[in-house]
């Protein structure tokens, strides 16, 4: 708009001008030595206008004339230049879908075309990364440090590849230097931040969080909530040589992050510790009604050393009215009542969570109910059988870690407040277990086999009884002998040759088996004169070999209840009856026909019975 007016503007002083020597006519006269020229006003005006603009237009020729070779060079330059960005983003693309080759090819061609630009090297970096070339990749980061605008970006690839190869010094050493030439660069704090957990330095670690909050990189909230990680492990650290100085970090972290199980446990036990009961039983009923936890609940029942088993049991009782239908509540009142000898509350307290789908720590409660009270009988061995394939009590997890203690960090990649309460997956358990990578496979825990203990025992028929003959049997002059056969287990030896086996072992529970079905013939001979005779005891079958272990290792609070209680017994009578019936004892039988919290005692009436044999 405007040259549009500065052009209409030229226009009307070019028309005034020709308007005021039209007015004014005259004659411009050149005298040179003998000569005289005269023209019209008008006339000098226009000539002089076009000399002017001829010499203007030769100028301009005999300037591009000169400056050729130069246009020349530019232009082929900046073709060159459109070539080598085109190999760039073609290359780029190459790198995004995956071809290595493709990606070196056009990596190679804007080299060649564009020299040491910064996205020639980020390609040639890429190119050599997605082709397994890492020191090609590192000698184009490398190249990148040389340049200013490109120094901050190299660390950052030095600082991947060193990793990827584990030197976890240059790593540090890069994302370091990263943060002094660009302190708001996340990556570079973020990794600081974690060297510096992993070192265990909380205190540089809080620096960096500070650092990292000033500069906005992250949250105010996610800010909070790792600054009482980081006061919680600075105070786990300095709990017995610093506990002032632990106390007033851990209740700082509980103020900033409540629901942070391990800074209320910490603080209430260094507030009982200290003797200040009341703000310790405070802080751990806040942070129960949050989430029931046990930790919470062994630090709040065994607040007060010293404390009789029935006091325990009675602050158990309090705490548990906070939160009645956590299952955390009903073992934690189990437990207690366990220690306690109150048998009855115990069971009481964990019968709804048997009616559902009992976890490990819930059969491990009950094995330990049923040996305080009984001693060690055939429950004790069912509920340990039990647990070794029930599901998962909540654990604490991290990047496929499950852990049965809280950690400021992973273990696999050093990530801060990577540790949350949850319930392991079989399916994510079983995808660790059988993972080659050497950071996870050996943290890993899985459940393994979902076999029953079952399937691995000899399977034992019950008692075959007489039952009444539907019609009388024919004479025919021959012996019929009716026994109850062990189904074929697949550890077994096959039995020798057919003969009269010894009376089926008896069930563990004084409750009688169901009947087995006779054959056609006994049924027939049930009505012709019968005598029982004790068969021969056979020979014991070889040994089966051991059970593998099952894929997710029994946690030690497990181990402590089952250590002393010996291998699986094999139940067997009194002297009177063994000495009536000698045979090899039985073992126990899954899954047991009563109730698996009171399989009862084995009565001398169930230790065996003899097979009759019918003549006719």
């Amino acid at each position: 708009m405007i040259r549009v007016l500065v052009f209409l503007v030229f226009l009307a002083f070019v028309a005034l001008g020709a308007a005021w020597l039209a007015d004014h006519p005259g004659e411009v006269v050149l005298t040179w030595q003998d000569y005289r020229i005269s023209t019209p006003l008008s006339v000098a005006v226009a000539a002089l206008v076009a000399v002017v603009t001829a010499l203007i237009i030769a100028w301009s020729v005999v300037r591009f004339i000169f400056k050729l070779p130069d246009l020349v060079t530019i232009a082929s330059r900046a073709r060159r230049r459109a070539r080598g960005f085109a190999a760039v983003s073609r290359g780029m693309v190459a790198v995004g879908s995956g071809d290595p080759v493709a990606a070196r090819r056009h990596a190679g061609d804007a080299e060649r075309l564009l020299g040491r630009e910064p996205l020639t090297l980020l390609l040639k970096a890429q190119a050599a990364q997605i082709s397994g070339d890492r020191a090609a990749a590192e000698a184009a980061f490398n190249d990148m440090l040389e340049e200013p605008e490109t120094r901050v970006l190299g660390l950052r690839g030095l600082f991947v590849e060193a990793r990827r190869k584990g030197d976890l010094v240059a790593a540090r050493a890069h994302a370091t230097k990263a943060v002094e030439l660009a302190p708001s660069v996340g990556w570079a704090n973020e990794a600081v931040l974690e060297f510096q957990s992993a070192e265990r330095n909380w205190r540089g670690a809080l620096k960096t969080l500070e650092r990292r909050a000033a500069l906005r990189l992250i949250d105010r909230a996610e800010a909070r909530r790792q600054r009482a990680v980081l006061l919680t492990a600075d105070a786990m650290d300095r709990a017995e040589t610093e506990p002032e100085a632990a106390l007033a970090a851990v209740r700082e972290a509980v103020k900033l992050a409540p629901d942070l199980v391990p800074a209320a446990v910490l603080a209430g036990r260094l507030l009982a510790r200290a003797g200040k009961y009341r703000k310790a039983a405070k802080i751990l009923e806040a942070a129960w009604v949050r989430l029931p936890h046990p930790d919470i609940a062994a630090a709040y029942v065994e607040m007060r050393s010293g404390d009789s088993a029935r006091d325990r049991l009675a602050r158990a009782e309090t705490l548990a009215r906070l939160a009645p239908d956590a299952a955390e509540s009903r073992l934690m009142l189990a437990k207690a009542a366990l220690d306690a000898r109150e048998f009855a509350r115990a069971r009481e307290a964990l019968a709804p969570l048997i009616a559902e789908r009992p976890t490990l720590r819930t059969c491990v409660l009950m094995a330990d109910i049923e040996e305080a009270e009984h001693g060690e009988t055939g429950a004790v061995r069912a509920w340990l059988a039990r647990a070794s394939r029930a599901p998962r009590d909540p654990a604490w997890l991290a990047d496929g870690v499950i852990s049965d203690t809280w950690s400021p960090v992973s273990p696999v990649t050093g990530r801060l407040d990577a540790f949350v309460w949850g319930t392991p997956s079989e399916q994510i358990a079983h995808q660790h277990r059988e993972t080659q990578d050497g950071h996870q496979s050996d943290e890993v825990l899985g459940d393994g086999d979902e076999r029953p203990v079952a399937e691995a025992l000899p399977e034992i028929a019950p008692p075959v009884k007489d039952e009444p003959a539907a019609k009388p049997a024919a004479a025919r002059g021959e012996i019929i002998e009716t026994r109850a056969e062990p189904a074929p287990a697949a550890a077994a030896e096959p039995a020798e040759e057919p003969r009269i086996p010894a009376a089926p072992a008896p069930a563990p529970t004084p409750a009688p088996a169901a009947p087995a079905p006779t054959s056609a013939p006994a049924a027939e001979a049930a009505a012709a004169p019968a005598r029982a005779e004790p068969a021969p005891a056979p020979s014991r079958p070889a040994e089966k070999a051991p059970l593998p272990p099952p894929a997710i290792p029994v946690p030690q609070y497990v181990m402590e209840a089952a250590k002393g209680r010996g291998q699986r017994g094999e139940p067997a009578g009194g002297d009177e009856s063994a000495s009536r019936h000698p045979r090899p004892a039985s073992p126990v039988i899954f899954p047991i026909s009563r109730p698996p919290d009171d399989p009862g005692p084995v009565s001398a009436e169930d230790e065996g019975a003899p097979v009759r044999r019918i003549v006719t």
